[in-house]
């Protein structure tokens, strides 16, 4: 059976689709799709919806967007608010006020500590943020975005979706599993549910010298202290291993050990932990 391969840029990473099948218009409509839910989810676009509700701080909002509001919240509750979306503001004042390709070598001095725990609610598709909350949906947007891209391709055959790391699969290969190579680990053998990848070194810039990354800890509102480099969990499906990841790397390797998840920790002394049951 042969294997169609196609890759586009979207959500500031490279989307590639892999189809064990005849692909058809299939491609085109999936790249359509995430770039509708890009406009949609993104922060960097003021006519966006999560703009849009960020400004007005309620919307009837897309199913999509509601959904997405909905994964967040759950994943909040879940996780005892290490994932959170209302780190909007600590992202913007630790300097990551555009998208990552624009910002600058060095800039001003990162603003104050913005902690995370702002309140926000979803009725129905009705979403109301409390005064001052915004919300950001970057991890959790490029798993979604990845999902809706598997269900689409896997009408036509097993397919594996990663957007910049996130990655989702439908069905089984001819050769019994995807081959999903981790940085600075093993290659891993999916057969199912998804993966993705938390880790401090992938976006950092600096503010008056100081380094700073995306990933913020919402107890403190600044960019999280880890004694991780970089953790790749499996899940579920795509969104569930993006908030696993984020929840692993806020933890620290301790905890990440002891959790039960299927995971490949790097510490930040270079060492490459399998944990979890692989092996």
């Amino acid at each position: 059976m042969t294997l169609a391969r196609y890759e586009f840029r979207a959500m500031g990473t490279t989307f590639e689709l892999l189809l064990e099948g005849e692909p058809g218009a299939a491609f085109a409509e999936v790249e359509a799709g995430v770039a509708r839910l890009e406009q949609m989810l993104t922060r960097f676009r003021p006519d966006s919806e999560l703009s849009r509700l960020n400004a007005r701080g309620a919307l009837d909002a897309s199913p999509e967007l509601a959904e997405v509001a909905e994964l967040s919240l759950a994943a909040r509750l879940r996780t005892g608010g290490r994932f959170d979306p209302t780190v909007h503001d600590a992202i913007l004042a630790a300097g990551y006020d555009r998208t990552f390709a624009e910002l600058p070598a060095d800039g001003p001095p990162a603003g104050p500590a913005a902690p995370g725990g702002g309140g926000f609610r979803v009725e129905g598709r009705r979403i109301v943020l409390e005064p001052g909350v915004r919300l950001d949906f970057g991890g959790i947007g490029k798993g979604f975005a990845a999902e809706r891209a598997a269900e689409r391709l896997a009408l036509l055959g097993p397919c594996l979706v990663s957007a910049g790391g996130d990655v989702a699969v439908r069905g089984v290969p001819a050769k019994g599993f995807w081959a999903v190579a981790v940085e600075d680990g093993p290659t891993l053998a999916l057969t199912a549910g998804g993966l993705a990848t938390s880790g401090s070194d992938r976006r950092r810039w600096l503010r008056a010298g100081r380094e700073q990354h995306h990933l913020i800890d919402p107890a403190t509102g600044l960019p999280a202290r880890s004694d991780l480099l970089r953790v790749t969990a499996i899940g579920s499906d795509a969104v569930d291993a993006e908030v696993l990841a984020k929840w692993l790397y806020l933890g620290g390797r301790a905890e990440a050990e002891q959790a039960g998840v299927p995971a490949v920790l790097v510490t930040a002394a270079g060492e490459t932990l399998l944990v979890g049951g692989i092996a």
